[in-house]
């Protein structure tokens, strides 16, 4: 559901070992999987795929497994049109930024059919058909949220390493997405503030003092909310950010450089609301918030 740089690209390698992958898309990239099939470009190898593409997720039928990826914007309006795929005792896997989406899926098709899932990949849709990977990670952790959901949990991670994409099946999944929210919440308010990478993110104190800050802030109302984040996890954090390509820079920085819709609401805004629920503080993620939220339906 959603077939960009995350649907797109770990669809393209479950169709390669034989898997029946159907893609869910609109649009010119839709009309383009229809007759050209899917190109994949990737320093892990090129593919071109015939592809199976529709429009509508009424059309693709029941699915074992859906891996939703779609904008955090779209998240129930796409959650809506997946009942008749997962009527049948399918499972939606959220491959979302943010750590809210199995909460507001599973509010429209039950807490029982949806996983926790994070996704670790820079990709995006180049052109009509067309995936781009930037970069070798491409890394899907996930795992289930109720006991019910292991077995089919279990069977995803066996198709993915048959698909030899870098997987882990995790044991609390919800650490694990706010593990990627603390770096992810960071990386998208400094690059997206300051309209830069992160290499010029890195290197000016005062844009370096807010990204540590936006961390710190994001991993308190995790600890606050019962979540097991390290106490270290911040350091450790910024020790990763260092070994990022200084020219990258978040999605979120991208879109609003297009003129897009941006996610802020679940990134730095959401760190806001939960902070206020909490009785914490968290001024620079709510100073982001302000800044951008002028933009946030894009031009």
């Amino acid at each position: 559901m959603g077939a960009g740089g995350v649907g797109g690209y770990f669809g393209a390698r479950l169709a390669q070992a034989g898997h029946d992958v159907t893609f869910i898309a609109r649009g010119r990239h839709l009309e383009a999987l229809k007759s050209n099939g899917l190109t994949l470009k990737s320093p892990l190898g090129d593919a071109n795929l015939k592809a199976k593409a529709v429009g509508r997720a009424a059309d693709a039928g029941a699915a074992e497994i859906v891996l939703f990826a779609v904008k955090l914007w779209d998240t129930e309006e796409s959650a809506e049109q997946l009942r008749p795929v997962v009527a049948g005792g399918g499972y939606v896997i959220p491959f979302q930024n943010g750590v809210e989406s199995v909460a507001r899926i599973g509010a429209i098709l039950g807490k029982e059919r949806v996983m926790g899932g994070a996704a670790y990949i820079a990709g995006r849709i180049g052109e009509p058909g067309v995936i781009v990977h930037t970069g070798t990670i491409a890394r899907l952790r996930f795992g289930p949220v109720v006991p019910q959901q292991r077995k089919a949990a279990e069977a995803f991670h066996a198709a993915c390493k048959g698909a030899n994409i870098d997987c882990e099946l995790a044991e609390d999944i919800e650490q694990v997405l706010w593990e990627k929210f603390v770096l992810l919440v960071a990386i998208s308010a400094t690059t997206a503030v300051s309209r830069k990478t992160i290499g010029v993110v890195r290197a000016d104190p005062d844009l370096r003092w807010l990204l540590e800050t936006v961390m710190r802030e994001t991993w308190a109302v995790g600890r606050k909310r019962g979540v097991a984040l390290a106490d270290d996890l911040v350091a450790k954090t910024l020790a990763q950010a260092e070994t990022f390509p200084p020219e990258m820079r978040a999605s979120m920085a991208a879109d609003l450089e297009a003129g897009g819709k941006l996610e802020a609401p679940w990134l730095s805004g959401a760190v806001a609301r939960m902070a206020a629920e909490a009785g914490l503080e968290a001024p620079a993620n709510r100073a982001v918030f302000a800044a951008l939220k002028p933009y946030l339906n894009g031009r």
